[in-house]
């Protein structure tokens, strides 16, 4: 009784479930939505093996919170118009609820009694910097105010719009090329999330050059490098094309890390999403905590020499447009 109770729990969450179950060789498939009730049952003669999923509600602690979020959810696309979560958006929603829980320290630790001002790079529809501009507001208690930079008219213009439904008076979107941007007030913290490419090292870039106090990143589509390394004791592994490009891919983010070491961050990479999702799953996260770090900078420049690279992030983070 007690499982039934919480199964018809969590479907009211819902627009529509599937239950599947088997039982002496017979599997049960129960489809319930507005429409009414299904069941379909077949005979199971081999084994089924369940798929990993990240999709979960009901064990999992949101600080984004169905009910105190409605508003926000229903704007961004996770929940229908009449409350329920959207069957295809909860793996969204699972993302850039787990984006802020991996910040949720580093937004703490900000200065307590300033405003935080935080620089989406890349933002795109804008969803983490929605979802941040609720948590810090609404939750943590924070004066906040965004600024989203893009290239596509089109996502600044959707981002305007759902600020000024959301009535979020406090975020501002503005067309252009990241290196054509300069802040004029100090940025506490840098976004950039699947910024493909050197586009990753163009946030870094200008996170480190106005010295702002963190930055958080998802690279994409780590392709720089792949042309760039040359180190002869790796040919017999660099003839596979494959083999290359994946360790092209940690070496691209291993060296961004140790040059933001080098800038005097505090930085950890960590998985940000299962691998299930999608192989682009790494995240950058690095705090301000000097002016400099001398052995890392040594490091940084050895291996740039050892195996034959100049990455984009040195260029990018130049004292251009210094504040």
């Amino acid at each position: 009784p007690e499982l039934f109770q919480e199964i018809i729990k969590q479907a009211q969450n819902y627009d529509e479930v599937i239950l599947t179950y088997m039982e002496r060789g017979t599997q049960i498939v129960i489809t319930a939505n507005a429409k009414g009730v299904q069941s379909k049952t077949s005979d199971v003669t081999t084994p089924i093996l369940d798929t990993p999923k990240t999709a979960h509600i009901g064990n999992r602690a949101y600080l984004i919170k169905v009910g105190q979020a409605d508003a926000l959810l229903k704007e961004i696309g996770i929940l229908s118009q009449d409350g329920k979560i959207k069957n295809d958006m909860i793996r969204k929603y699972n993302q850039i609820d787990h984006f802020v829980e991996l910040i949720d320290k580093l937004l703490k630790e900000l200065p307590q009694g300033d405003l935080v001002t935080v620089l989406d790079c890349g933002c795109g529809k804008s969803y983490l910097s929605f979802v941040l501009n609720f948590y810090l507001k609404n939750i943590l208690k924070r004066p906040c105010q965004f600024i989203g930079l893009d290239y596509s008219e089109t996502v600044i213009e959707a981002s305007r719009k759902m600020a000024k439904n959301l009535a979020y008076h406090n975020m501002t979107f503005i067309q252009t090329d990241i290196l054509a941007y300069t802040p004029d007030r100090p940025i506490d913290l840098v976004i950039s999330l699947h910024a493909c490419d050197t586009a990753t090292d163009m946030a870094l870039g200008l996170g480190i050059r106005t010295h702002a106090k963190a930055m958080v990143s998802v690279p994409c589509c780590q392709k720089e490098l792949l042309g760039q390394i040359k180190y002869e004791p790796f040919a017999p592994i660099f003839k596979h094309g494959i083999l290359k490009a994946r360790m092209a891919d940690a070496l691209t983010d291993g060296l961004r890390a140790l040059k933001l070491e080098a800038c005097g961050y505090e930085v950890s990479v960590l998985e940000y999403i299962s691998p299930l999702e999608t192989p682009k799953n790494l995240m950058l996260r690095a705090v301000k905590t000097k002016a400099q770090n001398i052995a890392a900078t040594a490091e940084y420049n050895t291996l740039k020499k050892l195996l034959g690279v100049s990455p984009a992030i040195d260029y990018y983070s130049e004292q251009i447009g210094e504040m």
